[in-house]
């Protein structure tokens, strides 16, 4: 089981050098891509038929019966998953169902090797149960749902780092077998870990396609989404609004035979148009602030007194005896009226 036949490994090669070159490539939709896309489907698929030929993999087998150079094989269905999920298609629905079913036999192969962790284990029965509804996190209780993912992308995280060390000496991966199969095994579990968000992702996409209306029959002419184009008569008239004619303001403004082409604006002088070159975008005032301060206190809108200024007593002039003899007189109304009035006479409740 540990020699690995030569057409395996190299349709695996090719298979891995397909896919590198598609996850490194920006052109998604084009048709050189998606001819790339499919030539590594099929060469993922060849892999699949030989490990079946050769029975690569065995039932009876457990995981320490695989021999580490064969580890990586297990991903076969992974990859074509996610290769499939690529493709542009008509029938999207078609494309998913086909993904599902690989990242299905993907954790079904897994299973049967008891590698996959309980938090795995729990994931694949409540994806079992229901699979059209299926998610990785609770969609009742959003503080629970936002606490798995936290917690799912943290070992994310810790599964990227894992991997980027055991990657950083390929020299010592050749030299050491337990290094290079913990790399394997690492591997495997991010995959894993990525198999569950597709599934996921998928299950919310063929929702949202079922809602989708069908498509028309073919060779049905389909009907303009526009109401008013379906139903305009023959003569030409439609009650559709005119497009803006913003593209026709750089022509010219007349034709030949004095037709406008496009609005235009009549000024008065040719003074109007030479005093607007230099003005500024902005109002300018037309009054100074003294100005418009005067006007207020005309209109009323300006109140004068109170603040600090009022508790200030003026002085009195000493010279002005009239003046004088009254803030006298005041002074002594004052007293009397304190004598008259003893502080607390005015309480009748309080007494003794």
């Amino acid at each position: 089981m540990s020699e690995e036949p030569q057409t395996l490994k190299g349709a695996w090669q090719s298979a891995e050098n397909k896919r590198r070159q598609i996850e490194t490539s920006w052109e998604t939709n084009t048709p050189a891509h998606q001819a790339l896309v499919n030539a590594a489907i099929s060469s993922y698929e060849q892999c699949l038929r030989i490990q079946d030929q050769i029975a690569l993999f065995s039932p009876n087998e457990s995981l320490e019966d695989i021999a580490t150079n064969d580890l990586h094989h297990l991903l076969s269905q992974y990859r074509l998953a996610d290769l499939v999920q690529r493709l542009s298609s008509q029938d999207r629905k078609a494309v998913l169902r086909r993904a599902q079913d690989s990242y299905e036999k993907f954790l079904r192969q897994l299973d049967l090797y008891d590698m996959l962790t309980s938090s795995d284990l729990k994931l694949l029965e409540q994806y079992r149960d229901s699979p059209a509804t299926f998610s990785t996190a609770s969609t009742s209780d959003p503080a629970a749902r936002r606490e798995t993912k936290i917690l799912r992308f943290k070992q994310e995280k810790d599964l990227k780092q894992k991997l980027q060390h055991l990657q950083q000496n390929p020299a010592a991966l050749q030299n050491d077998d337990d290094m290079y199969r913990s790399l394997q095994l690492t591997q495997i579990e991010f995959c894993v870990h990525q198999t569950y968000q597709s599934l996921e992702s998928i299950a919310q996409e063929l929702h949202i396609l079922s809602r989708a209306p069908p498509p028309p029959p073919p060779g049905q002419e389909s009907l303009p989404f526009d109401a008013r184009e379906r139903y305009k008569n023959n003569d030409g008239y439609s009650e559709k609004l005119d497009g803006p004619m913003s593209a026709g303001l750089s022509g010219p403004m007349l034709s030949k035979d004095g037709k406008p082409l496009r609005p235009f604006t009549l000024l008065n002088t040719r003074q109007t148009l030479k005093d607007g070159v230099f003005r500024p975008d902005h109002s300018l005032p037309t009054m100074t602030i003294d100005e418009y301060l005067d006007e207020e206190k005309r209109r009323g809108g300006m109140i004068e007194g109170g603040g600090a200024q009022s508790g200030i007593k003026p002085e009195v002039d000493e010279d002005d005896l009239d003046k004088a003899d009254e803030e006298t007189m005041k002074a002594r109304a004052w007293d009397e009226y304190v004598e008259h009035n003893p502080k607390g006479s005015g309480n009748t409740l309080n007494r003794g």
